[in-house]
């Protein structure tokens, strides 16, 4: 296993032959990897293919960031992102005798022994791991991915040595900052650790195999988890046309149209509905297995390793950018990306605005459903980009995820309309925020946050009180001007009091609301108490702090 310091100095040599020594200059870890590597003079290649050819030689775990930010527009431009997506996770495979170790060792057993056929020379090889094909017992056609000796530590090197790069980048470097590439080496190093646990790839696997079961069309691997742990994985082979193979679908009758109908159905439902969708839909994990009963075949998906999540949070401030971008209101939509962006500072309000008009103008006497998906994302992550803004990493995911399903539509079927398969869903998402108990929520919620600041304004103005007593700022007042400043004081104290009042009784009926009608009773009780609690709280500071002032000669 090679050294810390040996690593780093690969590392170094390896971006300062490629004319990027700067990165480890700009960390200040140029002391511990002295040595820069001399740019190798090959004129012919642009910044962004020295980069893509830095990361290939640098191996697996950096092959893999490259991946990472090819999917990132808000971070890279175009000219970036379109070089690192030619970086391929391909790897000479580990030998047999390394693979059947692994089986044993994990299943107890030899190859031949747990699986009825069991092909040593592998499907695919990539990175972290590699692919076989089996047969269980019974006969049925299985794919098993084993995962590559020593590799954890390979890893766990590797990301060392990127977060190290990263947290004092940001300390060196302004640009670094401002992007939190801290926090998108942290991310990524989470995720890639998770693509190590072929645990959880299985319960992704699962996961949308249990929200696809009911639909004929879709077939998801089942999972042999009798054959599955954290460093082997066993899923159902699945056999079928590659979806990008249009001659040999076009042989087999599928109906292209029709399948790319399907396929963006298949997409609104795992974001808009499941809130858990597949993030690599690219056409090497999709297969098409001809069936006449079903118009456009089945699909297959495979490689379950890659996944996003929308929760309540992202769904809301999803709605509400849907809803300002379709009032083409600019200003509401900066607020949006503003509150789901990440950034050192905060973002200028104005000129994200001005930025996002770009975006409103797509939307200019169109309907939602007829929206090009891929130059709205263009316009809205280079908006993010030239603001300095970061999108969370499940926004990214999504985002490119819905340009990768637009264009494979669109190869299927050049006149094939994506948005207008998923504007209802969108437009359903956007309006959900006015039903009876998304209201109900977020009352609830503002009343929480009313009271919260409603307790805290009691002990401020004592600060304030104390602070001045103790010496603090010099005020010259007049004994008038000292009754007006009491006077004012006082009506402030009582509006306090109603306004706590007025959000214990908000947070109460969004309570009651939103509760099952069987808990209503219960949800009421509970407001009652809070209500009264919060209130008697209030009253007492507010009479003990008018008591003190009226007690003063």
């Amino acid at each position: 296993m090679i050294s810390h310091l040996e690593r780093y100095a690969q590392v170094a040599e390896t971006l300062g032959r490629h004319g990027l020594g700067f990165v480890f200059g700009q960390s200040g870890l140029h002391r511990r990897a002295p040595r820069l590597g001399t740019p190798d003079g090959h004129e012919g290649h642009t910044r962004p293919a020295h980069l893509r050819l830095a990361l290939e030689e640098l191996g697996p775990v950096f092959i893999k960031l490259g991946q990472a930010l090819s999917t990132r527009p808000d971070l890279l431009s175009s000219a970036y992102r379109d070089e690192l997506s030619l970086l391929q996770d391909q790897a000479p495979p580990v030998p047999a005798a390394a693979v059947a170790e692994t089986l044993e060792r994990e299943l107890g057993g030899r190859p031949e022994e747990v699986f009825a056929s069991f092909d040593p020379v592998p499907l695919a090889s990539a990175s972290l791991g590699q692919a076989h094909a089996a047969t269980l017992a019974d006969g049925t056609e299985v794919v098993v991915k084993v995962r590559k000796p020593g590799i954890v530590e390979q890893v766990d090197l590797d990301l060392e040595i990127i977060a190290n790069l990263a947290a004092r980048a940001v300390q060196h470097w302004d640009a670094a900052a401002d992007y939190d590439l801290a926090g998108i080496a942290d991310e990524f190093s989470t995720t890639l650790r998770t693509e190590l646990d072929y645990l959880a790839e299985a319960r992704n696997a699962e996961r949308i195999g249990a929200s696809f079961a009911s639909d004929r069309g879709m077939h998801i691997p089942r999972v042999y988890w009798e054959t599955t742990t954290s460093r082997v994985l066993t899923l159902e082979r699945i056999r079928g046309i590659k979806v990008s193979d249009l001659d040999a679908l076009d042989a087999a009758g599928i109906d292209r149209r029709a399948l790319a109908s399907r396929s963006a159905q298949s997409v609104a439902k795992m974001v808009f509905e499941d809130g858990f969708f597949h993030a690599d839909p690219h056409a090497g994990n999709l297969f098409i297995e001809p069936d006449a009963s079903i118009s456009g075949g089945r699909i297959g998906l495979i490689d379950f390793g890659m996944v996003g999540r929308i929760g309540r949070e992202l769904r809301d401030t999803l709605a509400e950018l849907l809803i300002a971008l379709s009032r083409r209101d600019s200003r509401a939509a900066a607020r949006a990306v503003a509150d789901m962006s990440a950034g050192r500072g905060r973002a200028d309000l104005v000129r994200l605005g001005a930025d996002l008009a770009l975006v409103t103008r797509l939307y200019q006497d169109r309907p939602l459903a007829e929206v090009p998906i891929g130059a709205v994302v263009r316009e809205l992550t280079a908006a993010v980009r030239r603001n300095r803004l970061q999108l969370p990493r499940e926004l990214a995911l999504l985002l490119r995820m819905l340009v990768m399903a637009e264009g494979m539509g669109a190869t299927l079927d050049p006149g094939f309309q994506f948005a207008a398969v998923i504007g209802p869903y969108a437009e359903a998402l956007a309006y959900e925020r006015f039903t009876p108990p998304a209201v109900a929520r977020r009352l609830a919620h503002a009343g929480g946050e009313l009271l919260d600041a409603a307790a805290r304004i009691p002990r401020q103005l004592h600060a304030i009180e104390d602070a001045l007593e103790r010496g603090g700022p010099e005020l010259t007042l007049r004994p008038e001007d000292l009754d007006r400043l009491t006077v004012h004081l006082d009506a402030a104290a009582q509006r306090i009091v109603a306004a706590t009042l007025a959000s214990a009784f908000i947070r109460g009926i969004g309570e009651i609301v939103a509760a099952e009608p069987q808990g209503r009773a219960q949800a009421l009780r509970r407001a009652l108490v809070s209500a009264g609690f919060a209130s008697a709280a209030t009253l007492a500071a507010y009479l003990a702090w008018t008591g003190r002032h009226r007690r003063r000669p």
